[in-house]
């Protein structure tokens, strides 16, 4: 089995990039992508845990698009991590989710629930800050009893404390992806508008903007999601992939590799990912 979807702390995950590559050694998987949201900050010591474990440690990240007024995650998976030209594409969109963090200290603010920078900042073991660590602050600050709270009444989407950033396009996420040598992969695309939302046109407007594969096996889904994705993507012609999309002890109860107990990717997912990255118009 493998994940292709999973997370450090050097986004809004709880663990490091080496102790993730002894997980997937304990689970027993044969591969593992890295996805951090818009970073390859952690792949370095990540990839140099390869010599002492026997699990494919991979390179990728997830990027936020907008696409029909909302948030839509896509996996850039097998990106190349020398790719100068994606490594400063990366800075620009780390100082967009910078310039957001601070409209969103001061909306809280408005909203009787001042928090400084320093406050969200001591809840973060790298420089990248997510609107986790904003909940863990409001949590610290007692403006909400849990972390979970914070997103359900403040920092949601669609919350008042809520500050959108400006986010790409999926046409420029998925050129940047494929310029930099990986697969744009739709993530999670159950977890968007609702569940009752359905895929069928939308999946096919993203295909003709760049779009190459979608996640059919996600770490939350039910069987008839995961089901429904399944055929999506091979009616579509589209390369299937599946992650768990763990992230420690900020999802608890969700397990790399399993997911919430259930999930499965199956090893040859990554084989037609692999020829489908060797097929793509930029490489």
């Amino acid at each position: 089995m493998i994940d292709l979807h999973c997370h450090t702390l050097h986004s809004d995950g709880t663990d490091t990039p080496e102790r993730l590559a002894l997980l997937a050694e304990e689970a027993k998987l044969t591969a593992l992508c890295l996805t951090d949201h818009d970073t390859l900050g952690g792949i370095p010591e990540f990839l140099a845990m390869q010599p002492q474990v026997k699990v494919r440690l991979l390179v990728g990240t997830e990027l936020s698009c907008r696409f029909l007024g909302r948030s839509l995650h896509v996996l850039g998976l097998l990106v190349d991590p020398t790719d100068v030209r994606f490594q400063t594409r990366l800075d620009e969109l780390r100082q967009r989710r910078d310039d957001r963090n601070l409209r969103m200290i001061t909306r809280l603010g408005e909203l009787g629930c001042p928090v400084t920078y320093e406050d969200v900042q001591a809840q973060a073991e790298t420089p990248l800050i997510s609107r986790v660590h904003f909940a863990k602050a409001l949590a610290a600050r007692g403006f909400v009893r849990r972390a979970p709270e914070a997103f359900e009444r403040l920092i949601g989407d669609d919350c008042p404390g809520f500050v959108p950033r400006e986010e790409l396009s999926p046409v420029e996420a998925t050129r940047w992806i494929r310029e930099a040598g990986g697969v744009p992969v739709v993530a999670h695309p159950g977890r968007f508008a609702g569940g009752a939302f359905r895929w069928d046109e939308a999946m096919r407007d993203l295909q003709r903007e760049g779009m190459e594969g979608l996640e059919a096996y996600y770490g939350e889904y039910r069987a008839a999601e995961q089901k429904y994705f399944v055929a999506l993507g091979a009616s579509l012609g589209m390369v299937v992939t599946g992650g768990s999309d763990y992230h420690g002890a900020n999802k608890p109860g969700l397990r790399l590799g399993a997911g919430r107990g259930g999930l499965k990717v199956p090893d040859d997912l990554l084989d037609a990912l692999e020829r489908q990255q060797k097929g793509g118009t930029y490489r």
